[in-house]
Formats: C-alpha cells, sequence, structure tokens
C-alpha cells in the first residue's frame, strides 16, 4: 500500500475538532468552525440520499459535539459505531481526491491511500466523542469506560498519536473527578513521558491536556508549571479558559495579588458573563480572596452574585470541566456564603442560603430526571412545562451563535415561574425554589422546635427554629463522620457497650451547644451530610438518652415541611402489607418478616397481605392508593454509587421486575398517612457534598406519604417483628411519632442494646 502525505498540523487539528479537510462543502464549513452549517448540511444529506455513511456521520457527530447537542450526538455515535461494525470505517469519501504533496516526506498512519484516494479510518471516534460528552456532563464513571473503549482501538485504526492525546487527556480527567487519583497520575505520566512531538509541531494539545488532569487533581504547583512552560503555544488556547486556568492555579499557590488583578480583568469582559460555567467560580474565588483580606461585605456579595449564576444554570454547568479540567465545588460556594453571613450577625439570611444549598444538591441530583408524577395542577399543562423546560435547557446548553440565548433565558424563566405556580413541589425538585426562613418558622406546629445542621471541614452550624425565635450556634464537627462510622459500627455489635462514650461525644458537639434554646419536648430534626446516618434517639448524656427527653421526627430539608400534607384522619385505618416476598433465592428468605407483615395485617381491622410470590411492585402499583398505611417486611437495597437505584425488593412478574427503586417513586402516586420501611438499610441515601439524602424516604414522601418509618442498618427480625405489633397496636392511642417512640421504649425495656430498638426513625409528619 502507498502512503500520501499531509501536514502534520493539519492532522493534528482535524482530530483535535478546531477544522477539517477541505475535499467537500462540509468540510469547509467545519473548517471555518460553522458547526451549525454543517448539522444542517450533512443531514439535508443524509434525507436526501438515504445514506448516511461513516463519510457524512463523522462531521455530523463532530458538529453535534460542537455544538453540545447531546441528545443528537449519542444517537449519531451508535448510528456510526453500527456502520464501523459492518467495515464502514473511513471517515473520507472515496470519491474525494487529495493533491500529493511530496515535500513533508512523512506518511502520517491516520492516513491512507490507494493512489490518489484518500480516507481516514475512524473505528475509535464514536467512543472518543462520547467519553468526551459524558465527562462534560458529570459522568465520570462513564466518560471512564467510553475513553478505554477508545484506547483500545487506537491502535488498531493506527491513531497513535494524536488521538492517545485526547483519549488519554479526557481519561485522565475523568479519572481525577471521579477521585481516583492513582489512575488519573498515570494518564498524565503517560502524556508527559510518550512522545507527541509530532514531528516538532507544538505540543500544546499534550500540555493542555495534561494541566486538566492537574487541575482536576487540585495539583495547582504541577499545573502551573505546564500552563508556564510554552507560553507562546499556550496563546493558541481559548482565552477564557486558559485564563481562568493560570488565574486559578497563581491563586492556590499564594500568588493572589497576581490572581486577583487576572480576575477583575476576566470579570470586566462580556464572554466572562455570557460563561456561567466559569462566570460563577470566578466569583466564588474574588469572594475567597475578599474573605481572607477580611472584607466581609464584598465577600458576601462575590458569594451571592456566584450563586445566582449556579442556580441560573442546571444540568449544564458540569461543561466546562473539559476545557478548564475543574468542576466547582458549588456546595462550597453556599457554605461560605453561610459561614460568612452567620459571622456578620445574618442568621435568617444564612439559614434559607442552607435550605437553597440543599435544594441545588436535589436539583442536581434529578436532573437527569424527567418523567415526575404530577401530584397537584393540571397534568398536561405541567407536564408541557417540563417538556419545554427540557427543551430550552439544551437549546441553552448548545453552542451556536445563531441561538439567542437572551430569549431562550427568557422563556426558561417564565417556564420555571409558571410551574411554581401550577406544581409547586415538584418544581422545588427541577429548579431551586426555597422558602423565607419566616415562611419555614410559620409552618413549625407552637410546640415543636426545628434543629437543623449545616457543616462542611471542621466547621459545624446548628440553627434553632420556633415559631417566634431563630438562632444559630457555632460547633465543632471535626470527626464527626469518622465518629458516626464508629458509633454505627459498634451499635451492631449487641455484645459490646463501646457505643456509648461514642454517643456521649456526639452529643456534646450536637445537642449540648444549644440545650438552652430548646424549649420543647418535641422535637423535628433536620441532618446534613453524615449526619442523616445517625440514631439521634441514642444520643446521651449522664441525664440518660434522647429518646427518653424528647419525641424526635427527622425532615431531609426544612423547606419540605411546606408540602407535607395533613393526615387523611379516616374512620376506620387500613394496611397494605408485603412480607418476605420470593426473590428466587433462599439465602433471602426473611422467616420473621414473613411472621411480622402476618401479625401487622391482623393489627389493623381493615388490611390486605401479600407475601411470597404475591408480594409484587404490580401489586404495590395497583393498590398503593386505597390504603392509609403500607408497610413492607423485605429486604432493602442500598446503591451508594446512585441512591436513585437504592430500591425495595419484591418479588417481580410479567409487568414489573419488582425492582422499587427510588427512581421509580418520583413517578408514582399514592396517598398514605405512613409508609414503614421493615427492610434492611432502607433509611440510607447517597450523602454527596451538602445533600440531604435522595434516598427511599424522601421518593415515598414526594409519591404522597405523609411521613416514613425506616431503618438505618441491618435490623434483627425477630425484635423488629415484634417493635413492628407494638408500633401498630400503638397508633390507636398515638400520632405516629408517640407510637414508634412508646414501641421503642418498649422494646428497649426487654433487649437494652441499642441495636433491637434505635434503627428505626420516623421522616414527615408526626400525626
Amino acid at each position: 500500500m502507498k502512503y500520501s502525505t499531509l501536514p502534520a498540523m493539519l492532522i493534528l487539528i482535524l482530530l483535535t475538532g478546531c477544522v477539517r479537510f477541505t475535499i467537500a462543502e462540509r468540510e469547509n464549513l467545519v473548517y471555518s468552525a460553522n458547526y451549525g452549517e454543517v448539522a444542517n448540511l450533512v443531514e439535508s444529506e443524509i434525507r436526501k440520499t438515504g445514506r448516511a455513511d461513516s463519510a457524512k456521520l463523522r462531521p455530523l457527530c463532530d458538529a453535534y459535539s460542537a455544538l453540545k447537542r447531546y441528545d443528537r450526538l449519542f444517537d449519531c455515535c451508535d448510528r456510526l459505531e453500527a456502520n464501523i461494525r459492518r467495515g464502514d470505517k473511513y471517515g473520507i469519501d472515496l470519491d474525494k481526491t487529495v493533491p500529493y504533496d511530496p515535500t513533508f516526506g512523512y506518511a502520517p498512519r491516520e492516513m491512507y491511500a490507494r493512489g490518489a484516494l484518500v480516507f481516514w479510518e475512524v473505528s475509535s471516534w464514536p467512543f472518543v466523542l462520547r467519553a468526551q460528552a459524558y465527562l462534560e456532563l458529570g459522568q465520570y464513571t462513564r466518560a471512564i469506560e467510553e475513553a478505554k473503549k477508545a484506547y483500545v482501538m487506537v491502535p488498531l485504526s493506527g491513531m497513535e498519536k494524536t488521538t492517545q492525546i485526547r483519549v488519554l487527556g479526557v481519561m485522565g480527567l475523568a479519572y481525577a473527578l471521579n477521585g481516583n487519583r492513582e489512575k488519573a497520575l498515570q494518564a498524565a505520566h503517560r502524556l508527559d513521558k510518550d512522545d507527541f512531538s509530532l514531528h516538532g509541531i507544538s505540543t500544546i494539545d499534550r500540555d493542555v491536556a495534561l494541566a486538566r488532569i492537574y487541575l482536576g487533581l487540585k495539583d495547582y504547583p504541577r499545573a502551573l508549571a505546564v500552563i508556564r512552560r510554552d507560553s507562546t503555544a499556550w496563546e493558541t488556547f481559548q482565552e477564557l479558559p486558559r485564563d481562568f486556568m493560570l488565574n486559578k492555579c497563581l491563586m492556590e499557590t499564594g500568588q493572589v495579588k497576581e490572581a486577583k488583578a487576572g480576575y477583575d480583568t476576566l470579570l470586566q469582559l462580556p464572554q466572562t458573563r455570557d460563561n456561567g460555567g466559569i462566570y460563577w467560580m470566578i466569583l466564588f474565588d474574588r469572594g475567597r480572596i475578599e474573605e481572607k483580606e477580611g472584607n466581609l461585605a464584598n465577600a458576601i456579595m462575590f458569594y451571592r452574585k456566584a450563586v445566582d449564576i449556579i442556580e441560573q444554570e442546571r444540568a449544564s454547568i458540569n461543561t466546562e470541566a473539559s476545557k478548564i479540567g475543574f468542576v466547582g465545588d458549588k456546595q462550597g460556594v453556599y457554605f461560605r456564603l453561610v459561614n460568612c453571613l452567620c459571622a456578620n450577625g445574618q442568621f435568617g439570611l444564612a439559614f434559607e442560603y442552607v435550605e437553597r444549598s440543599k435544594a441545588r444538591a436535589l436539583v442536581d441530583m434529578l436532573a437527569s430526571k424527567k418523567d415526575f408524577a404530577v401530584k397537584d395542577g393540571d397534568n398536561k399543562a405541567v407536564q408541557a412545562l417540563l417538556d419545554d423546560g427540557v427543551k430550552t435547557e439544551a437549546e441553552l446548553r448548545v453552542r451556536d451563535e445563531s441561538i439567542d440565548k437572551s430569549k431562550l433565558r427568557s422563556i426558561e424563566i417564565k417556564n420555571r415561574d409558571k410551574l411554581i405556580e401550577q406544581s409547586p413541589e415538584l418544581a422545588s425538585l427541577v429548579t431551586v425554589h426555597s422558602f423565607s426562613s419566616a415562611d419555614i418558622q410559620s409552618s413549625i406546629p407552637a410546640n415543636e422546635t426545628l434543629i437543623e445542621y449545616y457543616y462542611e471541614g471542621k466547621d459545624l452550624f446548628i440553627f434553632v427554629l420556633s415559631r417566634s425565635v431563630l438562632t444559630a450556634f457555632r460547633s465543632s464537627s471535626e470527626n464527626l463522620e469518622l465518629e458516626i462510622r464508629n458509633l454505627r459500627t459498634s451499635l451492631q455489635m449487641p455484645d459490646s457497650e463501646g457505643y456509648l462514650e461514642l454517643c456521649r461525644r456526639l452529643y456534646a458537639k450536637l445537642i449540648k451547644p444549644i440545650e438552652g434554646s430548646i424549649k420543647d419536648r418535641n422535637l423535628i430534626i433536620v441532618p446534613h451530610g453524615a449526619l442523616h446516618y445517625l440514631p439521634f434517639n441514642v444520643l446521651c448524656d449522664e441525664k440518660g438518652y434522647l429518646i427518653e427527653r424528647h419525641n424526635i421526627r427527622l425532615l431531609p430539608s426544612s423547606s419540605i415541611i411546606k408540602y407535607l400534607r395533613p393526615s387523611k384522619t379516616p374512620k376506620q385505618s387500613s394496611i397494605l402489607v408485603f412480607g418476605n416476598p420470593d426473590l428466587g433465592n433462599p439465602d433471602y428468605d426473611l422467616k420473621f418478616a414473613q411472621n411480622e407483615a402476618i401479625e401487622v395485617a391482623k393489627s389493623v381491622s381493615k388490611s390486605r397481605l401479600f407475601i411470597r410470590r404475591q408480594a409484587t411492585e404490580t401489586a404495590f402499583r395497583k393498590y398503593g392508593k386505597d390504603f392509609n398505611y403500607i408497610h413492607f417486611a423485605t429486604h432493602g437495597k442500598f446503591d451508594p454509587d446512585d441512591s436513585l437505584k437504592s430500591a425495595i425488593l419484591l418479588s417481580g412478574d410479567s409487568e414489573n421486575n419488582g425492582i422499587l427503586t427510588t427512581d421509580k417513586l418520583y413517578s408514582i402516586k399514592i396517598d398514605a398517612d405512613l409508609v414503614t420501611l421493615s427492610a434492611c438499610e432502607t433509611g440510607l441515601g447517597k450523602i454527596s457534598n451538602g445533600d440531604d439524602v435522595v434516598g427511599l424516604t424522601r421518593g415515598f414522601l414526594y409519591a404522597g406519604s405523609t411521613a416514613v418509618v425506616a431503618s438505618l442498618w441491618k435490623v434483627d427480625d425477630q425484635t423488629t417483628s415484634e417493635l413492628m405489633r407494638r408500633f401498630y397496636n400503638n397508633l390507636s392511642r398515638y400520632d405516629k411519632r408517640e407510637a414508634l417512640i412508646q414501641a421503642q421504649l418498649q422494646t428497649k425495656s426487654r433487649y437494652a442494646h441499642p441495636f433491637y430498638w434505635a434503627a428505626f426513625q420516623i421522616i414527615g409528619n408526626e400525626k
């Protein structure tokens, strides 16, 4: 086979997405970076010819990637991959010719020729583009998976240099942002040691990839060294990403004066304000500088502006990561703002931003979910608003100068306002919409005190609210997560009393500082972070356990109090019970859970019981609206990497697989006063940086239950069966919270160790 020769720079540019071959009209458009026109032209070609070969799909996929049209990109990549599997693996039309130029004397393996016919092998390209897209969408595990596939394909397609840079850069950055430092450094080392000189051409692409990885690892000295080692070449890199990377490194390496001046210059540029993904990070860093210099008012101003930008953006906010190698800590902005507001004595406003931080965390977690159940408002109208929101959000992310972004932003704001008006609870899941501290206080019952925790690093803030008073306290969260982890381990060892010292230590951090402000027996506790894993009832001092002095219920956030409907107070209680479903494995049989289900069903006058093969997800969907109590005596599954996949395990059938995930619950409507999850680990949910837990309990509250009783650890079958029978018997005399507490105290009188009685807690309304 003969090889034609092409300038190596052309090969480099072709693969980095800047320009393409100028051998056809679409290639000329790509050369001018007119990706919108590329997409229109190729789409038109495919419609006219009915053919979508790889020569057309390659530039089309590239255009979608550049435009950030992810919905179209993934479909395009799938089609391109299917073509490649059928043997159509060349990205240049075979009927186009390229003049032979003998000047360079270099035959790149990326290009092959038979005579004057030139074509480009694209076997790795679908994986490269998917990896880049998943990185931009913040789905780092999937980005790594696709980059690995691309890396395997690279030698097969002959693209051993320029494509390796892109693949290793994406892979290394995805590892860095996913927390795998070792793998990220391996990718960086490979980039740095291999010969990517491309016959004397600048190594700017390699250095940009390296700098991104080091920024992702927050190794700022190394990133700065890479940025500075070829300053002339770096001038060719995009101005705003380059300047942000430089000033970020300067700031983090102690060169604050230079960073401050650089950031102030960037804040004056119109293109900065148009790039929300970088704009809010510059504002955040400027706030940090002002805070360090003791200028609280200025710091608060910058932080509030940063929060405003964060809350305007939704799923698109991570897309800058691939350009700058850095995903800013959005929750960190809220925490620094709360810290400054408390230091400035603005406790009410600080509390509001705590709630807004939790709302933002919830929005981030649910950003990819679209099929929500519409519980209030006109179903069709609300669904239309959701669909419009998805479409507008996608258009705002598109990089096409022909699109009027200001008009789209106006449409987006109007849609949000309409959604809040028509379906406020659903709006709270997809937009940051919080209430004022006065609104929250007005919803607190007269005989209750609300306690909300918020921490980061070694700083812990505790807000105490009643209808008339809001106060804030600062405590230490040093070793908090470790102590909670150790306590949970100790609590699951019923032959040990090692838990007592940890209970006292946590009491001193969490309750002692606010004792003087707690005036009521009834408490609402809103945990934060690892505190969602903590059974507050077991905290103790020399006077005994907290459960012996206070009636506690929990909320995932204070704002949810506005959405919890009152109980129906039916004339006759009714219960739907699921017990010991047949999961196809004898090891999963729960003998006492089945007995528990039978006894619980007997304890309520109107009941319906499903056990073994009949305990299906289909039965829950069919009958969930007809009963005011729903009880699950089953296995639960906690997914620490994706809490929306945490699940109650039921029997599968021809209609449903039996895995009742949190994700499904947001699409289901029930009408229950109480859901009891007498299962293993059902109270656990994903705890990300600053989140409220989006686990099964939050899902059931949205689905329509006024309260959820859930377990924090793998519970003992027999004692749980006894506790649950007592709980339902108590419901005829007490409200839900008191009924559970009395059942726990009764169980405690027989089994003193908290392992047997402290796992369950009530989330939601007490009545």
